[in-house]
């Protein structure tokens, strides 16, 4: 046997890999098995868009390679989008670029920026791939806590007092994963400040934030913040189009080309439809998230419900695709989420596969239908 390369050591496979797998097995034999773990739209993209993409099949164009940088009309799409919703103005030419999905962006960002032995700034509680991602690259992960006493916001004090010397990255994700805490403006102004005078490139993932929030921000928005600053966006959450891999990333011309280098040398451009597809949702009017938000909101309320029964607590201001609940003191998260599965049939994730700070948390993901929900609350 060929030995796998030694940088697979430092990261195992994603938890939800392998958990699903687990559950997949469970229901083949039988089990009822109510999946509220993993947040995968299960409503349906916009007629628009479906009808963009088969419209677009007998183009020319539709089948050959396509640009690296996607397509100029995708890029001025993307640049209107954030225009009309953040109020921020960039070039598409050289400030924008379409990524396979924002999941992709990590890994380029990652190969653009980090050498090894680099230190990379990482939430805890946070999304498990940019640990991954950092060690994959031969970086070092250096975890900052968030907590419910400070609003799940980054504690500055705490920042300045580590070592900052080797510190090249900072991942920031607001709407926050998993605990669905907004970002305000002053949160990304107290970011780039800190990006500026300590020389950190920050990243902010905000794929979440037309889901359930009346008042979405990018840390673009901050005067100054492209110096410092990129963010990353999806369609993926905010279309129902997470299959599709849709995503991009924004920033200074200067950042952008050097993550181009790295994407240019590893797909050969995204599908002309697709394209086609994630210009027309760009353009939808704001009655799309309206009227999805309802059914968000209605399937949260079912939720708080269920959370209710298990004893746990949440914060009905949360944003995004999930609900992020306290359970009693003295239970551990997994122990919680595995008993829900074995004995109800019911898989929830627990806190802990996003960081120690993630103990004594589950999170319930809103992808499931109202009637699934009522069910799920009927067997607890």
């Amino acid at each position: 046997m060929i030995k796998a390369a030694k940088r697979l050591d430092t990261v195992q496979e994603y938890y939800f890999s392998k958990k699903l797998r687990e559950v997949g097995r469970l229901a083949a034999a039988g089990k009822p098995i109510i999946n509220m773990g993993i947040g995968s739209p299960d409503l349906q993209p916009p007629v628009e868009v479906l009808a963009a993409i088969k419209s677009s099949l007998n183009d020319p164009s539709a089948h050959k390679y396509q640009s690296y940088q996607g397509l100029p009309e995708l890029r001025s799409a993307i640049s209107k989008f954030y225009k009309n919703k953040f109020s921020v103005d960039t070039n598409s030419e050289d400030e924008v670029l379409p990524l396979m999905g924002s999941k992709e962006g990590i890994m380029h960002i990652s190969l653009a920026f980090l050498n090894e032995g680099d230190k990379v700034l990482i939430p805890n509680p946070g999304y498990p791939t940019y640990t991954s991602v950092t060690k994959l690259v031969g970086a070092e992960p250096l975890f900052y806590n968030l907590s419910d006493a400070n609003n799940w916001q980054p504690n500055y004090k705490e920042l300045e007092e580590q070592d900052l010397s080797d510190v090249k990255i900072m991942w920031v994700n607001y709407p926050h994963m998993p605990t669905g805490t907004n970002a305000t403006l002053e949160t990304f102004e107290k970011l780039v400040a800190f990006g500026k005078k300590h020389q950190i490139l920050i990243i902010n993932d905000n794929p979440y934030s037309f889901i359930l929030n009346d008042n979405p921000v990018s840390i673009l928005q901050v005067e100054g913040a492209k110096d410092t600053a990129l963010e990353l966006n999806s369609l993926s959450k905010t279309f129902n189009m997470a299959g599709w891999r849709v995503g991009m990333v924004l920033g200074n011309a200067a950042y952008i080309s050097e993550i181009l280098k790295v994407k240019s040398n590893m797909d050969s451009g995204m599908f002309y439809g697709i394209q086609k597809g994630a210009i027309e949702a760009l353009q939808l009017p704001d009655t799309w998230f309206t009227v999805q938000n309802k059914t968000y909101e209605e399937r949260r309320v079912l939720i708080w419900q269920l959370a209710d029964k298990l004893g746990a607590t949440y914060n009905k201001n949360a944003t995004g695709l999930f609900v992020w609940a306290k359970i009693p003191e003295g239970r551990k998260a997994e122990e919680v989420t595995d008993a829900v599965l074995y004995d109800k049939d019911i898989f929830i994730t627990p806190g802990t596969i996003f960081g120690s700070q993630g103990e004594g948390y589950i999170r319930f993901s809103l992808c499931v239908t109202a009637a699934i929900i009522k069910e799920a609350i009927s067997r607890i």
